[in-house]
């Protein structure tokens, strides 16, 4: 070998190792305490990566909640999975967030693909939308147990309140599946790596779930920013209309798209990382804690997502229906200041809710009642938010107003109906996401 062919050699693979170390960057954050690793492709490395200007805005988004029943050894190998997922923003680009959070092994995806529905409730792809999705430049990623991985940016036309396909396969075992337990819409699997079939036809078996995907994010010329709603089953849309988007986040992000170029509104996008049975303070069981509290999974549902800019808070009640006892107010409240603290950190905003009534509900009791009343009053003297929408009193019954309006109620005399849901949202004043709190040193 010559010296001058080593040195090219040489030169050849050092261009490579910089390559590989700039397409992958793992980064070690904390959330309340508690360290967690994520793996996130950095900068696209595609033909398809993004030529317009614009802002990422999230356009969906659904927190992991928890393993999927059933998916404990083998996951979803051998099968692909098309995720159905409802769009709050329009945009040039678009990336996705996969997460391996409850898997106890890697996660290997050797093929995904993302695509706008031809249809809404389907899972036909719309003609000359399907993309490959790829991780720092290669179509196949694996996500590490307890990670989540970024894709690469795509070039593709998002439409608002469009359906979008997000599909993934996995040709070996990586269970637990990671999922969102209820997602109101439904999605479909299908065997074998049909990731870009754009007929739908092969996709013969559906889900309620949601699996793997946990953010759509766009690069949007509409949005400026994104309002991230932090809640229990009553943001996650529960008893609302399967497949109809009538969560009271769909109305309000509806709310605020109608509202674009009044100077009184910004021009902001809406996920939802509502996770029904939430609460406040308390995780749920397992390691990590299927069905994280509010206070353990703000960093990465809040504060880790896309543009953020406003936070809406919509916490508590299920800190009074699941404690054995009685709930103490002063330790909810606390805990929803804690939240507000960690927002201002940031320089976010933040907009509570009043928590709605629920007599009539199985868990209903006069004590509870007052815990309920207590939160409330505590809410409504200014002490906890920047400020707040009162949802009490919107869907309260005027004649019973320990209870919910009887057409806002769904029937469980807790949530409410799909005209409660859209109760909730017209009675948000857009104005009050205006604005920032100052950034604490």
């Amino acid at each position: 070998m010559t010296r001058h062919y080593g040195y090219a050699v040489l030169a050849a693979i050092a261009a490579l190792v910089v390559a590989i170390s700039a397409a992958i960057y793992i980064g070690v954050g904390t959330d309340d305490g508690t360290p967690r690793q994520e793996t996130f492709a950095r900068a696209p490395h595609n033909s398809a990566a993004p030529a317009s200007t614009g802002v990422w805005v999230g356009a969906w988004a659904a927190s992991p909640s928890g393993s999927e029943p059933g998916t404990e050894r083998d996951g979803l190998a051998g099968r692909s999975v098309r995720n159905v997922v409802h769009t709050a923003a329009a945009g040039t680009s678009a990336r996705v967030t996969l997460s391996n959070l409850y898997g106890q092994q890697p996660l290997t995806i050797t093929h995904a693909s993302l695509a706008v529905a031809a249809a809404v409730n389907t899972p036909a792809a719309a003609a000359d939308t399907m993309r490959r999705l790829t991780f720092g430049g290669n179509p196949t990623v694996v996500v590490p147990a307890g990670r989540q991985v970024v894709s690469d940016a795509v070039r593709v036309p998002i439409p608002h309140d469009s359906d979008v396909l997000i599909t993934t396969y996995s040709p070996t075992p990586s269970g637990p599946a990671t999922y969102h337990a209820h997602a109101r819409q439904i999605s479909y699997t299908a065997e074998g790596d049909l990731t870009e079939d754009i007929t739908g036809e092969p996709y013969t078996e559906q889900s309620p779930y949601w699996r793997y995907v946990t953010a759509l994010d766009v690069l949007s010329n509409e949005s400026d920013g994104t309002v991230v709603v932090l809640g229990d089953s009553l943001t996650d849309g529960v008893t609302s209309t399967v497949g109809e988007n009538r969560r009271w986040t769909d109305v309000l992000a509806g709310r605020l798209r109608a509202a674009t170029g009044s100077s009184a509104v910004p021009r902001y996008s809406v996920v939802n990382e509502g996770i029904s049975g939430n609460q406040v303070l308390a995780d749920g069981y397992g390691r990590p804690a299927e069905n994280p509290s509010g206070l353990s999974r703000f960093q990465r549902d809040v504060l880790g997502r896309t543009g953020v800019k406003a936070v809406v808070i919509d916490l508590g009640i299920n800190d009074i229906l699941k404690n054995p006892g009685q709930a103490d107010p002063e330790a909810v409240t606390a805990g929803l200041r804690r939240l507000v603290d960690r927002a201002h950190a940031r320089g976010l905003r933040v907009v509570g809710a009043t928590l709605m009534p629920f007599q009539g509900h199985r868990g209903y009791s006069d004590q509870r009642e007052s815990v309920r009343q207590a939160i409330n009053a505590t809410i409504r003297s200014g002490s906890v938010f920047d400020t707040y929408v009162d949802f009490d009193k919107a869907l309260r019954d005027p004649y019973a107003p320990r209870r919910l309006r009887p057409d806002y109620d769904s029937g469980d005399h807790l949530h409410p109906s799909d005209e409660g849901y859209e109760r909730m949202a017209d009675v948000f004043d857009l104005a009050k996401l205006k604005g920032a709190a100052p950034a604490e040193l």
